[in-house]
């Protein structure tokens, strides 16, 4: 095959990240909306569901993580770009933004329209983030704007809080603004590589928990999207800080080179 058309191991990888995100759209539609719209009061079915798309959607991120570490120590084809750009729209954009679509559908006291419109907003986000991440230099080890796989878990994990409609729909636009914001993140590599597989890990411990009704399981699954929020809310004001530290520290670099 022409070397332009062969998958590397990180390419591979890649696929795998977009194959989670369909299925947790398959899981989605078979196991809660559809059986709403039957009129199925089995709750543990959708309980079940539920927790089955999440944790796709966190193993497509632990590909998304993995698909690049590779990369960087192996090779990536001349697709892989390209590739990685449509996994992620598929896991972190589709899949979450169906999510919300179908929880606006399900919810009591939910809207089905304005969940649509928060939807399209989670979509859309993740879609302009994803074109700039292709166009635009940033400096090494940050990103521009909170990542898409923590900007979808992030969204997931509003949605799973169960909280008023309204608030729900505040945060999950709230999200939506920080990824196609300028607020920089640290790329996951090294310790913070470690430490995001770890949260990963436990995120699907607790998604198991719930699904399978163990005890105390409904407190750890908040436990744990309430930490998820926690970190969405306190990354951004650290990187704000820091800028803010970074810019006093340049003007008095400069008015200090002024002086005679």
């Amino acid at each position: 095959m022409p070397l332009s058309l062969r998958l590397s191991i990180a390419d591979t990888l890649t696929l795998g990240n977009a194959t989670c995100g369909f299925m947790a759209v398959y899981f989605t539609t078979t196991g809660i909306l559809i059986p709403d719209l039957m009129g199925s009061q089995e709750s543990g079915m959708a309980r079940n569901s539920a927790a089955t798309a999440v944790i796709l959607m966190l193993c497509a991120a632990v590909f998304d993580l993995f698909d690049g570490l590779v990369a960087r120590k192996l090779r990536s084809s001349p697709m892989g770009a390209e590739l990685d750009n449509l996994s992620d729209l598929i896991s972190f954009g589709l899949a979450p933004a169906y999510f919300v679509l179908v929880y606006g559908m399900v919810a009591e006291g939910a809207y089905q329209r304005v969940a649509a419109v928060g939807a399209i907003v989670v979509l859309l986000a993740v879609v302009l983030r994803l074109a700039r991440f292709s166009c635009v230099t940033v400096k090494d080890g940050t990103f521009q704007g909170m990542p898409s796989p923590f900007g979808a878990l992030t969204v997931v994990s509003i949605v799973l809080l169960e909280l008023p409609f309204v608030a729900t729909l505040l945060a999950i636009l709230g999200t939506a603004w920080l990824m196609v914001s300028r607020v920089e993140y640290p790329k996951p590599r090294g310790r913070l590589a470690v430490a995001m597989l770890s949260w990963i890990v436990l995120g699907m411990g607790l998604m198991a928990a719930w699904a399978f009704d163990a005890p105390s399981g409904q407190l750890l699954l908040q436990t744990g999207c309430a930490l998820q929020l926690v970190m969405g809310a306190v990354i951004p004001l650290f990187a704000t800080a820091r800028r803010v530290n970074n810019f006093r520290g340049n003007r008095r670099e400069a008015r200090a080179a002024q002086l005679p």
